[in-house]
């Protein structure tokens, strides 16, 4: 579970500036793809380690 919590902060910390351009400076723009893309991957990687928490 705080696998998951420290996951969903990291991400959230780093997508959310993205994606509201604060790296447009740099030329480094968020497109919807790649937001959506990101989206699923971190929803996989939360789902792993709840099915890896039932494991244990």
């Amino acid at each position: 579970m705080c696998q998951n919590l420290l996951w969903a902060m990291g991400y959230t910390s780093v997508a959310i500036p993205s994606a509201a351009g604060v790296l447009y400076s740099y030329d480094i723009v968020l497109t919807p793809t790649i937001g959506a893309i990101l989206m699923s991957i971190s929803t996989v990687i939360v789902a792993i380690n709840a099915r890896l928490l039932k494991l244990r």
